[in-house]
């Protein structure tokens, strides 16, 4: 999705607006879908494994339902599964988690009395419902259109979207949310891979200032799970150790998580708590076919531990995801990025959270 900005050129750039797009830039929305469709169309013996999610992904509702009945060789009309399945996403709205950076970019901008403006492909209605469980973000939005409020949708000048973006003067900044689109994307003056990672004094905006010793503290959050053995390559091929965990319980958990370089601390309950840095994603140099999640903890351990519980702490980040041209850059960057999480850890607002009962906890 997108994040849009409209500039004026003169000796420095002057915001007018900030037009932020709603389901995939500000809320998790895909989520909810997916798992909406994956059930109603189990009834009819089709599976969605989200290889179609492009074709709903920023469309209106009608358009997204059209796209799934056509897909699916679905018996019904797109108005009978729009009428189907409306009722469930209704009791979903209040589910739907404010994505990483969506919360700090909204409440940066109103703090600097920028004005901001919401719009989206959903109807109205369900915009105010959408942001209605977020605390004080409809009062942030000087002006929220719905899709049913305009006369043509993307990509039209009056909708958002890159291109609509585009062609009414603006310039766009893209936030895919979609894995591994950002080559769709390239009329935007910029792609980055989440709220997390936009600077807006690029855009003439006033910068944020929570970056501490080239980290940016998140609100914490936990996964744990026995070790398993994992692609090889982190000690074969890197000389780096990761205790690699499964993605089959919390598929849905690293879905809320833009992929990226994040560090915290690890907990093996029969060995003891440990600082450990970790990446997130599909790992481009390794062309992964599944996002993964790759923990290394900062200890030398004398012996693997296989199957032993591991829980870990994330609470703050570092990158986003990036390719490399060699083995060889990879393998420094990664250095880089445990020199940042080890001296980041000894700042008392992360040390913290190394007492934390969970890393050491039996379940």
């Amino acid at each position: 999705m997108v994040l849009k900005m409209s500039i004026t050129e003169s000796l420095k750039k002057l915001v007018s607006c900030v037009i932020l797009d709603l389901d995939g830039t500000l809320l998790h929305t895909d989520g909810i879908v997916s798992d909406v469709l994956r059930v109603y169309l189990g009834k009819y013996g089709k599976k969605w494994d989200g290889r179609e999610a492009h074709k709903v992904v920023g469309k209106t509702p009608l358009e997204a339902a059209t796209s799934v009945v056509e897909d699916y060789g679905l018996s019904c009309t797109s108005s009978e599964l729009l009428s189907e399945i409306n009722p469930i996403f209704s009791d979903q709205w209040c589910n739907i988690k404010a994505l990483p950076g969506a919360n700090r970019l909204i409440k940066h901008l109103s703090a600097h009395r920028v004005p901001i403006a919401l719009a989206s492909n959903s109807p109205r209605e369900n915009i105010e419902t959408k942001i209605s469980f977020h605390q004080g973000w409809k009062e942030s939005f000087l002006v929220i259109i719905g899709g049913d409020e305009v006369t043509s949708a993307k990509p039209s000048p009056e909708m958002p979207g890159v291109t609509a973006g585009k062609a009414a003067g603006m310039e766009v900044v893209a936030v895919p949310s979609l894995p591994k689109q950002s080559h769709l994307y390239t009329s935007a003056d910029e792609v980055i891979n989440s709220l997390l990672d936009l600077h807006p004094e690029k855009w003439g905006l006033p910068p944020f200032k929570d970056w501490i010793k080239d980290t940016l503290p998140i609100q914490p959050w936990q996964i744990g799970g026995p070790v398993i053995k994992g692609f090889g390559r982190g000690s074969k091929m890197l000389g780096i150790p990761t205790a690699n965990l499964s993605t089959e319980l919390y598929s849905t958990l690293l879905s809320e998580h833009p992929s990226g370089v994040y560090f915290g601390w690890a907990g093996l309950p029969t060995q003891g708590v440990f600082k450990m840095v970790m990446s997130i994603g599909w790992n481009h140099y390794f062309n992964n076919t599944e996002k993964t999640i790759e923990p290394w903890l900062l200890h030398n351990f004398d012996e693997d531990f296989y199957g032993e519980e591991l829980h870990l702490i994330i609470v703050g980040y570092i990158r986003p995801e990036a390719n490399f041209p060699s083995l060889e850059s990879l393998i420094e960057k990664i250095h880089e990025d445990r020199k940042i999480a080890e001296e980041a850890l000894d700042l008392p607002m992360y040390s913290k959270f190394r007492d934390d009962p969970y890393l050491i906890s039996s379940s």
